[in-house]
C-alpha cells in the first residue's frame, strides 16, 4: 500500500490546487464562527452585568448554570463525535452536521442577547434553557467542523498550514468583536437603547457566520485518505478516548491552558473600565492585540522551519510568562500594558496552533494503537477543551466580580483598591499558574514527536489502513 497523495513531499498540480482550495475555504469559515464564539464566551457575562444589570444572586445562579451546562455539553461532545463518525451520506461525515449546527447556533445566539423582559426566577429558568440549547447547537457545528481538518490531509506540516491560516481568520473574527463590541453597542445604544443594541450586534455577527459557513460547505473537497471503517459502537467510542493516552494528556493540559487564557480575556473590559479608568481604550488595545496574534499565526510556519514542536512550545510559554509578569507589575501606562500583552498573545497564538496539531496527531496515534480511526470522536476533545475552559473561566470571573464588588458597583469609583487587586490577581497570576502547570504536564507526558508520527504513518500504510 502506498501513502495517499496528501502526504507526498512533492505534490502534483491537481493535488496542490486541492490543498490550496481546502486551506482557504476551510479557513474562511472560521471568521464568523469565532466572532460568534467570542461574543458568547467573552461578552455574555458582560452583557448580563452591564446591559441587563443582574443582581448578585441572579448572576451567581447564572454563572453556576453556565458552568453546569458547559460541563454536561462537553461530555456530549464525545457523543456528537460518535454520531459524526457513524454518519454516512452523499455529503460525507461532516457537512450535514455543520449545516444543522449553523442554523441552530444562529437562532440561539440571538435569543441569548435578546431582552425577553423576564426577571429573577423566570429569567434564570429561560436563560438556562436558551444557554443549554446554544451549547448543544454549538457542539453540533463545532465537532464536525474541526473534524473536517484532519480529513483534508495526513501530512503534519500541511495540517499546521491549514490550522495556522484558519486561526488567522479566527483571530480576525475574534478581535473584530473585541474592537467593535463596546463602541458599536454604545453608539447603537444611544439610538435604540442599550439592550436592543446588543441584539442588533449579535444578529450582524450571525449573518457573517452563516456566510462563512456557506463558503466552507460549498468550497471544501475531501480527498480519500483512509480506508472506510465500520460504524463504531458505544464501547469503541469510549475506548477511542480512554485508551488514547496521548489524547488524554493533551486534553488535561489544554483545559488548564484555555481556562487560564479565557479567564484573562474575560476580564479585559472590566480591567479597562474599573482599573485603567478609560473603557474607551479597550477597543484600540484589542486592535493591537489582534494584529499581534495574527502576526503570531503568520510567523509560526516560519518558526517551525527552525524549531521542532517542543522548541516552539517552550518559546511560546516563555513569551507568555514574560507577558503576564510584565502586565501584572506594569504601571497604568497603555504602551507598557500593550507591549506586555503582545508577548502574551503572540505566545498564545503559537500554543493554539500547536494544540490543533497535537490533537490531529493523536487521531493517527489512536488509529495506529487500536486499529480504528475515530476522527470526530478524537477531535471532539478540542471543543471539550474550549468549553470546559470557558465554563471554568466564566465561573471564576463571575465569582470574582461578586467578591470584588465590581458587579454591585454603579461607577468605577465604587470599587475598592482591594477589589481591584483581587481582580488583577485572578486575571493575571492565577492564569499564569495554570499555563505553567499545563506546559510542564504536557512536556512530560506527550510523546508524539515528528519521528514517531512518521513511523505511525508508515506502520498504518504497511497494514493497509491508509487509502491508495
Amino acid at each position: 500500500m502506498l501513502l495517499p497523495m496528501a502526504t507526498s513531499s512533492q505534490p502534483g498540480a491537481a493535488e496542490d490546487g486541492l490543498l490550496r482550495r481546502n486551506k482557504w475555504t476551510f479557513s474562511i469559515g472560521t471568521l464568523g464562527r469565532d466572532m460568534t464564539y467570542a461574543l458568547v464566551s467573552m461578552y455574555l457575562i458582560y452583557y448580563l452585568t452591564e446591559a441587563l444589570d443582574l443582581s448578585d444572586w441572579v448572576l451567581g445562579w447564572v454563572s453556576v448554570l453556565i458552568l453546569l451546562a458547559r460541563l454536561v455539553d462537553a461530555v456530549l461532545d464525545i457523543v456528537m463525535g460518535s454520531i459524526v463518525d457513524n454518519t454516512r451520506s452523499r455529503f460525507g461525515h461532516y457537512k450535514p452536521w455543520i449545516l444543522i449546527g449553523t442554523v441552530a447556533v444562529s437562532v440561539t445566539t440571538i435569543l441569548l442577547f435578546t431582552d425577553l423582559g423576564l426577571a429573577d426566577g423566570a429569567f434564570i429558568g429561560v436563560f438556562a434553557g436558551c444557554y443549554m440549547l446554544w451549547s448543544v447547537s454549538w457542539t453540533t457545528n463545532d465537532i464536525p467542523y474541526w473534524s473536517l481538518l484532519p480529513a483534508l490531509t495526513l501530512d503534519q506540516k500541511q495540517r499546521e498550514q491549514i490550522g495556522a491560516l484558519a486561526k488567522i481568520f479566527a483571530t480576525i473574527g475574534l478581535f473584530a468583536v473585541v474592537v467593535a463590541v463596546i463602541p458599536v453597542t454604545s453608539a447603537l445604544g444611544a439610538a435604540v437603547g442599550v439592550r436592543p443594541a446588543w441584539t442588533i450586534f449579535a444578529t450582524v455577527i450571525i449573518v457573517i457566520m452563516v456566510l462563512g459557513q456557506c463558503v466552507t460547505l460549498l468550497g471544501t473537497r475531501e480527498p480519500k485518505l483512509t480506508v472506510e471503517q465500520e460504524k463504531v459502537t458505544p464501547k469503541q467510542v469510549l475506548d477511542a478516548v480512554v485508551k488514547n493516552d496521548q489524547l488524554l494528556w493533551t486534553a488535561i493540559a489544554m483545559v488548564l491552558f484555555m481556562t487560564g487564557y479565557i479567564t484573562t480575556t474575560t476580564f479585559g473590559t472590566y480591567f479597562f473600565k474599573y482599573a485603567y479608568g478609560d473603557e474607551g481604550m479597550y477597543a484600540p488595545f484589542g486592535a493591537v492585540l489582534g494584529v499581534g496574534q495574527v502576526i503570531g499565526y503568520l510567523v509560526f510556519p516560519l518558526l517551525r522551519r527552525r524549531l521542532n514542536r517542543r522548541g516552539c512550545f517552550r518559546l511560546a510559554v516563555a513569551l507568555i510568562t514574560v507577558g503576564y509578569v510584565a502586565f501584572f507589575f506594569a504601571p497604568m501606562d497603555i504602551f507598557i500594558i500593550a507591549a506586555a500583552s503582545l508577548l502574551l498573545f503572540i505566545g498564545t497564538s503559537f500554543v493554539i496552533v500547536l494544540m490543533i496539531a497535537f490533537i490531529t496527531d493523536t487521531i493517527d496515534y489512536g488509529h495506529w494503537k487500536s486499529g480504528r480511526r475515530n476522527t470526530a470522536v478524537t477531535f471532539a476533545l478540542q471543543p471539550f477543551i474550549n468549553k470546559v475552559g470557558a465554563a471554568l473561566a466564566a465561573q471564576i470571573a463571575a465569582m470574582t466580580l461578586i467578591a470584588s464588588g465590581i458587579n454591585a458597583a454603579q461607577t468605577p469609583a465604587d470599587v475598592t483598591a482591594e477589589g481591584l487587586f483581587l481582580m488583577k490577581v485572578v486575571m493575571l497570576i492565577l492564569p499564569l499558574g495554570m499555563i505553567l502547570i499545563a506546559f510542564f504536564l504536557h512536556s512530560a507526558k506527550y510523546k508524539i514527536d515528528e519521528a514517531f508520527h512518521d513511523q505511525i504513518l508508515a506502520d498504518l500504510a504497511e497494514r493497509g489502513q491508509l487509502a491508495d
